[in-house]
């Protein structure tokens, strides 16, 4: 599989420190328009969440701290190192081990809150999680992939030849995280009836943004949706199956209930790779093997998340029928 993904890569992305450096030098370093929109686009989506944000969900945390610590600890350390271990010992192409690296690094996706709810978790709780974790992400996203990067010899290696600062990512999470966070909070404790009003549709409008941006490009690169892909798609696959796994393990040792633990579950197996499409779009001047795995992450851990949330719903319908029987 390593030999396949390594073919594709080659042929996908030019990963050597030549190519990409003429690609800095042709933009000019300057954002091309593509990525001025994505990054709008995602600035956007975390601006609609945060106006879904209350206090009370930050309060939340002080009431049931062993939930949400449950939640937090395979999204910044079980995911991450695992990732990390992995990477090591696979032989990948460096920009697809980064592109890992950059997926497990960052924070849980707005989605779970979605999923959770749909495959009757503690929707609260999803919350309360996904709050947190966007302010521990400020921090933690680019602590985490900084160590995991310089500690791979490959990616190591590879960031030296693109000459590339990882410290670069505090500036991508300042601009898609931090800032459109803290004007979401401010609007929605400010102007609570305009929140009420936009909500929704900004929530709907950057999500399907970021969607068709997604499916655009996967067009736009149609000459590499052939059977070469299957190899990455089964790294995305066991990687977000990982990450479920994390969830589910951790919530069992620490002996959370049934709704805690689907919560957790969703919340350790949906990462924010829309995030990781815009450091991916900032920092590495939209590299496209990193991009790809980005994308098709970004496209299953909607598939998986739903389908698991439907054996949920199917399973509380098995045993109400039992119960009524």
């Amino acid at each position: 599989m390593a030999a396949l993904i390594e073919a594709f890569a080659a042929k996908a992305a030019p990963t050597t420190a030549s190519a990409a450096k003429l690609g800095v030098e042709k933009n000019g370093g300057a954002m091309t328009t593509q990525q001025l929109v994505l990054s709008l686009v995602l600035a956007l989506m975390v601006f609609s969440v945060a106006l879904e944000l209350k206090l009370a969900d930050f309060k939340r945390v002080a009431q049931t701290p062993k939930a949400v610590i449950c939640g937090l600890i395979p999204q910044f350390i079980l995911l991450p190192v695992g990732t990390w271990l992995a990477t090591l010992v696979l032989d990948l192409p460096p920009n697809v081990e980064a592109a890992m690296i950059l997926v497990a690094a960052c924070p849980g996706g707005s989605l779970s809150n979605v999923v959770t709810h749909f495959g009757r978790g503690n929707t609260a709780l999803s919350v309360s999680i996904s709050a947190v974790a966007s302010i521990i992400a400020l921090f933690a996203t680019p602590f985490n992939f900084g160590w995991m990067i310089a500690t791979n010899p490959a990616t190591a290696g590879w960031l030296r030849e693109l000459n590339l600062d990882v410290s670069g990512l505090w500036v991508s999470l300042l601009l898609l995280l931090a800032i459109p966070m803290s004007l979401g909070l401010f609007v929605a404790h400010r102007f609570p009836a305009l929140t009420t009003k936009i909500q929704k549709p900004l929530a709907n409008f950057s999500l399907f943004a970021l969607l068709a941006f997604i499916v655009i490009g996967l067009i736009k690169e149609r000459q590499l949706l052939t059977l070469g892909l299957l190899p990455m798609l089964a790294i995305v696959t066991l990687h977000n199956g990982f990450g479920l796994f994390t969830g589910w393990i951790t919530s069992v040792i620490m002996g959370v209930s049934e709704r805690d633990r689907r919560a957790v579950m969703i919340e350790g197996g949906m990462q924010n790779s829309g995030l990781a499409l815009g450091i991916i779009a900032l920092q590495f001047n939209s590299d496209l093997g990193m991009v790809i795995i980005a994308s098709l992450w970004g496209i299953w851990h909607i598939v998986s998340g739903m389908s698991l949330a439907l054996w949920w719903r199917r399973k509380d319908a098995r045993s109400a029928n039992v119960v009524m029987k």
